[in-house]
């Protein structure tokens, strides 16, 4: 197995239990001290990006986001970001008119692939930013997604 792969596996395999012991309780209070609790509870996208340290991210044609233009279920979305720059640390998925703007925030591990897909809850219809930190530096990509059912 090469080693990337093995990278890639290792950090799957910590994000799915640190995820069960978030869920069980049973995790320090330390381990939560590196989670921004403000990213998460800003309500817009002015506030999240403030929250962030100011950004001002640039449009870029090398972070793709793949993101339906009718969800018909606003509780399950499929969403995939994909980033072309070879550095990416960072993969962060925001909607502006949920209820909180940030939906995920996804560091990357050294020497993965910059890419996701998962299925995000979407109040209503709005506009879906793909944010990816490589090199220091923050770009998006920006998509409507129109939402027949809302799932907030």
């Amino acid at each position: 197995m090469d080693s990337s792969r093995r990278q890639a596996l290792k950090a799957g395999v910590g994000l799915g239990l640190f995820g069960m012991l978030a869920t069980l309780g049973l995790l320090p209070k330390s381990a939560w001290a590196a989670v921004d609790r403000k990213v998460f509870e800003a309500k817009s996208l002015k506030e999240a990006f403030q929250a962030m340290g100011g950004l001002a991210p640039a449009d870029s044609n090398l972070v793709i986001l793949d993101v339906p233009e009718t969800a018909e279920n606003g509780a399950m979305v499929p969403i995939t970001v994909e980033s072309k720059f070879p550095r990416t640390e960072q993969i962060s998925i925001l909607v502006e008119k949920n209820p909180t703007a940030l939906v995920e925030n996804l560091t990357m591990a050294e020497g993965t692939e910059g890419f996701i897909t998962t299925r995000i809850k979407m109040a209503q219809t709005s506009t879906v930013i793909a944010l990816v930190k490589a090199d220091g530096k923050f770009y998006k990509a920006v998509r409507e997604v129109k939402v027949t059912a809302g799932g907030c």
